[in-house]
């Protein structure tokens, strides 16, 4: 639930570090252990910015400063998309309209 309070929090305050962090799941392993799941080093870099603040205010809510974190590398989770011009340009179309008739009208060559 705190992880699920921190993500709106972040979304709000850095975007970009949002972005990178949340697709990571934490996980009860034992009493004092958590384990954080991660999808790419580079992800995790990002939330090394932000997790001493996170697991510091997490230990004081639930009084027990002895936790452990274990970082595993989740490559399952790992998404990834190959984007083409033709998709970029559709996502493109969904904020713009007007260049699906921009589109009509010239013929773009998006192979």
């Amino acid at each position: 639930m705190e992880w699920k309070i921190m993500l709106k929090q972040l979304q709000v305050k850095n975007n970009f570090v949002f972005n990178a962090v949340k697709t990571f799941k934490l996980v009860k392993a034992d009493e004092h252990k958590i384990k954080v799941l991660f999808p790419s080093d580079s992800a995790k870099v990002e939330f090394d910015k932000i997790s001493g603040e996170f697991f510091n205010h997490f230990k004081r809510k639930i009084q027990n400063h002895i936790i452990e974190v274990e970082y595993v590398r989740d490559v399952e989770n790992l998404k990834i998309e190959v984007v083409t011009k033709r998709k970029m340009f559709e996502k493109f179309i969904e904020k713009n309209p007007l260049l699906k008739d921009l589109d009509d009208l010239m013929k773009f060559d998006l192979t």
